[in-house]
């Protein structure tokens, strides 16, 4: 399922050096005349290995870090956290792949905490992550853990004032969380902020697969420039990709490679599921399942579309028909997405929707339910998604709406998961005695995006999208003669 370097637009691995020890340079080098990869370049770390490492206390911790893991619950390191946390603390560069809900934020978080505590001066870190969401969330578990320390961590996103941001990275804090725009337009239209980060220990990219993803070289670029070489970078994701394999060969023996992935792999605590249902009934059938939620014992649900107007659609659909949600989407502002995350997270609101804004890392224990409203593109982005329940060794459910235009889809999605949906059981005549009800509801839900100018807001986004797209140089001239021809015909 992965794509060329050329068809996707993807970065290009060789520029700039991403780990920071040489290896760039190292590899060049080499590359005049053909090799095969050394075992271990590419002989991945047995998650099992070192199994009788079972405590925290002999990853090397200080004891203030063992006890607010005791105080956290953290009984017992898990695989990557008994693998990594030790070279990290050596000082070695390393790129860490692991499950959804394994314990990757803590695998990096803990040994950074502990060499702060040695040497406490900020910036020390900077922990570079895809989403807003995520951000605040690495914020929470850093703060958590670095409580003994009275860890100064802030989180730098977009949506929210540059002038405040700059003036809180001009008080250097410890650990800087941030999202790449908005760190990059920092670091270029503020001469003082670079400095910032000149003594920085740590750079982390976090769900590196995304952060390595199309359309962020230009920021890495800039990130990369303001760091010392000489720091260690740490790579966690849960997934493998063509960006990643070339990173991992490309840095050969100098960073420490732990893998923990089979492919795209789903846990075996959750229970995969569809309801097969034709397109004019979908929405009737989505009401139901959610309707049910209580009756089943089902704490929380993340609903999963593939657009803003969807979701926002749906949340409005649901209010017409008397069931709490809130939704989570770009077109909303920085605080009312999180004010939206919060009600979740605490329980006020018992449903969540949401595009793939949040279906990467966010980790809430009361998720019971995944449904995918809309059958994701590709089988990573589902393997992330139904990732957001059954974590950490508890169980869950994940139900995928499909109608007839997405069945390929679905069987694309057994294939690479290795295993085939079970059938979601519901009588037909249950849930279409409230056909009416649902119909009624959408219609007015259609009538209230038009009062409140969502529509045009999509409008917006969409022409704002292409035409950073297009200044990345993301797009062929050919779209840009397109959008002209279609310009031309509106006037």
């Amino acid at each position: 399922m992965e794509d060329s370097e050329e068809e996707t637009g993807r970065i290009s691995i060789s520029e700039p050096a991403f780990f920071s020890k040489g290896a760039l340079k190292q590899h060049k080098k080499k590359s005049s005349q053909p090799q095969q990869p050394s075992e271990s370049q590419h002989k991945p770390k047995n998650p099992n290995a070192d199994s009788e490492t079972t405590s925290f206390e002999d990853l090397g911790l200080s004891e203030w870090a063992v006890q607010i893991c005791r105080e956290l619950g953290m009984r017992e390191p898990t695989a990557v956290q008994r693998q990594c946390i030790p070279q990290i603390i050596k000082g070695k560069d390393v790129m860490g792949l692991a499950q959804t809900g394994s314990g990757k934020t803590a695998a990096f978080a803990l040994p950074i905490l502990h060499k702060l505590a040695q040497n406490p001066y900020g910036v020390f870190a900077l922990v570079i992550t895809p989403t807003r969401e995520l951000a605040f969330q690495l914020a929470e578990q850093f703060k958590a853990l670095g409580a003994p320390l009275h860890l100064r961590c802030t989180v730098v996103i977009g949506g929210m004032n540059m002038i405040t941001q700059a003036q809180t990275l001009m008080q250097r804090p410890h650990v800087v969380i941030a999202t790449p725009g908005r760190i990059r337009s920092l670091l270029t239209e503020n001469p003082d902020v670079p400095k910032v980060f000149s003594r920085a220990k740590f750079l982390v990219l976090d769900e590196a697969d995304r952060v390595l993803d199309v359309g962020f070289e230009e920021e890495l670029k800039v990130i990369f420039k303001c760091m010392p070489r000489e720091r260690q970078t740490l790579l966690f994701s849960a997934t493998m990709t063509g960006d990643l394999r070339a990173l991992h060969e490309l840095s050969g023996d100098k960073a420490y490679f732990y893998e923990a992935y089979e492919g795209f792999k789903t846990v075996e605590s959750l229970k995969q599921q569809y309801v097969f249902v034709p397109e004019n009934v979908k929405d009737v059938y989505f009401v139901h399942i959610v309707s049910s939620m209580e009756e089943k014992g089902i704490r929380s649900a993340i609903i999963f579309v593939s657009t803003c107007r969807t979701c926002h659609l749906l949340s409005l659909l649901l209010e017409e028909v008397g069931m709490e949600a809130v939704a989570l989407h770009s077109l909303k502002t920085q605080s009312s997405r999180l004010g939206a995350l919060h009600r979740f997270k605490s329980g006020q609101v018992p449903v969540l929707l949401a595009t793939d804004v949040a279906s990467r890392g966010l980790d809430i224990p009361t998720v019971d339910l995944v449904i995918n409203y809309d059958i994701p593109r590709y089988p990573r982005d589902y393997v992330h998604r139904v990732g957001r329940t059954a974590r950490a060794g508890r169980g869950g459910q994940a139900v995928s709406i499909v109608t007839q235009y997405q069945v390929k889809l679905v069987h694309e999605i057994e294939a690479v998961i290795g295993k085939q949906l079970e059938k979601y059981d519901c009588r037909e005549d249950d849930v279409l005695k409230d056909i009416t009800k649902v119909y009624k509801a959408k219609r007015t839900a259609a009538m209230r995006m038009v009062d409140d100018g969502f529509e045009e807001k999509v409008k917006e986004k969409k022409e704002t999208k292409l035409k950073m797209l297009v200044e990345k140089g993301l797009l062929k001239k050919e779209h840009k003669k397109r959008k002209k021809r279609s310009t031309e015909k509106e006037a």
